[in-house]
């Protein structure tokens, strides 16, 4: 399997996928629907520290007969490393959603901080204008970049974060941290399993390993900006510590061919193996599956 080109597979899955309820583009009913055009058995939701999307997303995955896993994506820390992991398979969604609702709070005042570094810099955008933006979404800075945009002070996203809103920029602000065992354990304790996402050249053995012994279920095999050589280490480094493998798009609504619902072809299998793990998270914390 190489990044660019990917053997036909038979009924794939995309477990990898974002819509309004973070920073995507499509409501999720429409994630839905991209998923079924694209011949899908099945699909994550996995917004950003949001399950807010999954009921809309279940009663359309109803409707369309395919099968939603519900998931969320989280951002941890380890130092000043962000990590992101995966929560797939979610069994508690209201234990995750009120979980949730710190990171939804401090994802307020930090937008919030952030106009106000804007104002400051002689930016004259409103946090209302972001909220218009954002709608329900939970609030991140790419809705503070796309007021930029839409009140004239950007030309367009990648120009807001390059002069005003990434790291080290004059109006950046960092985000509520919380660890990767944190965040496993929130993932576990509301029945789902944790699975690191894109590790890239960085899921080498020691560092899965350290994952894994901090509860670590499954890795990101499958995922656009993985080479060849990372999906086949990555897949060879999941079989060996035990763990189940994943992999989706990724997509956020729009980008380019590799980024869109459906386009990195993953193994339907791979969703039994997940299966299985699940039942032993669950049954390991006295839930029923």
């Amino acid at each position: 399997m190489t990044a660019d080109a990917a053997p036909t597979v038979a009924r794939p899955i995309d477990l990898h996928l974002h819509s309004t309820a973070s920073d995507g583009t499509n409501p999720p009913e429409l994630v839905v629907a991209a998923a079924l055009s694209a011949g899908l058995q099945a699909m994550a939701l996995t917004d950003h520290d949001t399950v807010e999307g999954i009921a809309d997303a279940q009663r359309a995955a109803d409707d369309a007969g395919i099968q939603l896993v519900p998931g969320v994506e989280l951002s941890a820390y380890e130092a000043d490393e962000e990590v992101h992991i995966l929560g797939l398979h979610l069994l508690l969604l209201g234990e995750m959603r009120d979980a949730l609702a710190v990171f939804r709070d401090a994802r307020r005042d930090r937008a919030e901080g952030i106009v106000r570094l804007l104002n400051k810099l002689g930016v004259r955008i409103t946090f209302e204008d972001v909220l218009a933006v954002a709608g329900d979404a939970a609030l991140g800075r790419p809705h503070v970049a796309r007021a930029m945009v839409e009140n004239g002070w950007a030309m367009d996203l990648r120009d807001a974060f390059d002069r005003y809103l990434g790291a080290g920029r004059p109006a950046y602000l960092d985000k509520r941290r919380t660890t990767i065992p944190e965040a496993i354990e929130l993932i576990h304790r509301c029945g789902g399993i944790a699975v690191i996402a894109h590790p890239g050249e960085d899921g080498n053995r020691v560092r899965l390993e350290a994952l894994a012994g901090m509860g670590l279920d499954g890795v990101e095999v499958i995922h656009p900006s993985h080479s060849a050589e990372d999906r086949a280490r990555l897949l060879t480094l999941t079989r060996y510590l035990n763990m189940v493998p994943s992999g989706g798009s990724d997509s956020h609504g729009g980008g380019d061919n590799v980024r869109v619902v459906g386009s990195q072809k993953v193994p339907g299998e791979w969703l039994d193996l997940q299966s299985h793990r699940v039942r032993s998270v669950r049954s390991a914390r006295g839930l029923a599956s």
